[in-house]
């Protein structure tokens, strides 16, 4: 934006502020949210609202950082610092519209894009508003004419002189009333640097729509093309961002938005109903029975007043994410539809930059997990004792008891440790906010038992509801070693979860013959064979051990086994058995 137009904007703010306070203006995108005037110099902030620049300048900081601004020579790396190296000082300050935390540039408020769309709203409201425009150069008759060029309101005798000097006979003058008549301002976006020349070029390096002077000087070893020629290109990309991630997550929180707004409707009609049936209830009965009543509609107060205020959360969390990216959808929509191809990459940087926090970043609900809460879980229990009101008996209590994951426990040791191939059970206690267990079933439980180590190896578990606020899971581990139990109410994890259970290998009985060692049996005979064919390390035939050294006590003993896994008889029993000859064997 040329130095002129910010003048020119603020001059047309002045003289408009009379008229705004008397009259309604009837484009509200000519209207600065925070003077409620005509927008003077209008920045855009990170979040994508609009308003004066004066505005911005007055906005308390939030929070101020600093950081060591280095200057690296292009094409190398320094190695000591320079005197330039100064701390870069970023202030922080909340949007008025949208209350985000954004950062200003570090020239401050000036170095925030300018908004031209508000500019050209800002004019085409000035030639709607009744009353003749003021010359801009001489202040004294009324405008006719407009420079394109200047973008100065001019009267008769300043557009003949304007057409009469060098530097400004070629400028493209209109006439105000064919402006009007087109409903919607076309002018150029000029160079700040270089007043009068428009900026038709864009600096791919410096990514910056940028003027013919300043492509011959400033960016002559830059890669410059006109704009026509990238605007494709770099409007796709905004399109993309609108079109394919934030409108249909528009759609979403809209959605989301109209499914907490009809649970508290709900919420509000079920507990009128509730409290209808309490006064029912109550009406037959005494004075007792009467303030009993009034207790439990205190009750039932807190209770809508404690779910409603939760609901209001949600509401106002959507209501927020909603308004952000609404806000940003239609300004890039705007401005996609509206703004020329110079204005257009004028505000494509903080345009992408605020589209794509939004897509990546931003709060995106599944309208399943929306309001979970619709007041289903409060009811009048009219049988229920209550105890006793001025030494009445009563009955009649509001229920309103839900699971709070938090207080829910485990019970069993088949959470810890298991075997190999056998049945390993628990128990799953849901427990209300005040210890209690809940006496119904019908609650969400996930159950998840896989291998540590094996991701691939998980475990088939089944969870039976008791109907009483227990759940037993059972469960069948068919390899040994650590295992992660997730067990999870209402996609939520209990107190401990995951839990580490500890599987343990199978003992396996020896299914295998024990003969006797024909080696102890014979009194430490080499030449003594056994029935059987086996060999045995030592250079033993048959069931010998091949040890050195044996006290040479007959003993039984498995084939193929070492003498630690042998296993002696006592001596009755091997006193008949031949030292030459297979003569007994015992199978398990």
């Amino acid at each position: 934006m040329s130095q002129s137009e910010q003048k020119e904007t603020s001059e047309q703010g002045a003289q408009s502020s009379g008229r705004e306070q008397s009259d309604v203006l009837v484009n509200p995108r000519a209207v600065c949210k925070v003077c409620k005037r005509l927008y003077r110099d209008p920045k855009i902030l990170p979040c994508l609202h609009t308003f004066c620049s004066d505005c911005i300048a007055q906005l308390e900081p939030f929070s101020v950082s600093s950081r060591i601004q280095r200057d690296v020579p292009e094409g190398g790396k320094r190695d000591k610092p320079l005197e330039a190296d100064r701390p870069a000082v970023t202030i922080t300050v909340l949007c008025p519209d949208c209350d985000s935390e954004v950062d200003l540039p570090p020239s401050g408020h000036v170095g925030l894009s300018t908004d031209h769309l508000a500019l050209d709203e800002v004019f085409v409201e000035t030639l709607e508003t009744d009353g003749p425009l003021g010359c801009d150069l001489c202040g004294e008759g009324g405008a006719g004419s407009r420079c394109e060029v200047c973008s100065v309101n001019l009267c008769e005798f300043c557009c003949q002189a304007h057409r009469r000097q060098k530097r400004t006979a070629s400028h493209s003058i209109q006439a105000l009333e064919e402006l009007k008549a087109c409903g919607r301002l076309v002018r150029p976006v000029l160079c700040t640097l270089h007043p009068g020349q428009e900026l038709r070029l864009f600096c791919q390096p410096c990514d910056l729509p940028v003027c013919l002077e300043c492509a011959a000087t400033l960016h002559r070893d830059h890669r410059c093309c006109p704009t026509r020629d990238v605007i494709d290109r770099h409007g796709d990309r905004i399109r993309e961002l609108v079109n394919v991630h934030l409108r249909p997550r528009l759609e979403r929180l809209e959605e989301s938005l109209q499914k907490v707004e009809a649970s508290q409707e709900t919420l509000q009609a079920r507990v009128e109903a509730t409290a209808s049936e309490v006064r029912a209830f109550a009406r037959g009965y005494a004075s007792a029975v009467e303030a009993h009543c009034l207790s439990l509609l205190r009750r039932l107060e807190e209770l809508r007043v404690q779910r409603r205020n939760h609901l209001h959360l949600q509401g106002v969390q959507l209501q927020q994410a909603l308004l952000d990216i609404r806000g940003s959808v239609e300004f890039a929509e705007r401005l996609l539809s509206c703004g020329s191809d110079a204005e257009i990459l004028s505000a494509k940087g903080v345009t992408l930059r605020r589209l794509t926090s939004l897509a990546e970043r931003g709060y995106d609900p599944h309208p399943a997990t929306v309001a979970p809460d619709d007041g289903s879980s409060i009811s009048f229990m009219p049988r229920e004792p209550a105890g006793e009101v001025e030494g009445y008996p009563v009955v009649g209590v509001i229920n309103s008891k839900t699971v709070d994951v938090s207080r829910c426990t485990i019970e069993g040791e088949g959470l810890q440790e298991g075997t190999e191939g056998q049945l390993g059970h628990f128990t799953l206690v849901c427990r209300d906010s005040a210890g209690e267990q809940l006496a119904r079933g019908g609650e969400h439980v996930l159950v998840s038992v896989v291998h540590t180590e094996k991701k691939n190896c998980k475990v088939e578990t089944t969870v039976t509801d008791n109907s009483d606020g227990s759940y037993s899971v059972s469960y069948t581990p068919q390899q040994p070693g650590a295992y992660s139990v997730w067990v999870c109410v209402k996609a939520q994890h209990v107190k401990g979860s995951p839990f580490v259970l500890n599987v343990k290998r199978k003992f396996r009985r020896h299914r295998g013959t024990f003969h006797c060692c024909s080696f102890c049996s014979s009194g430490g005979a080499k030449e003594a064979r056994c029935g059987c064919p086996g060999t045995m390390p030592g250079g033993f035939k048959g069931c010998g051990h091949g040890h050195k050294g044996h006290p040479g006590k007959p003993h039984w003993s498995c084939c193929g086994s070492t003498t630690e896994q042998s296993e002696c008889l006592p001596q009755s029993v091997l006193a008949a058995v031949s030292p030459r000859s297979h003569l007994r064997t015992v199978e398990l």
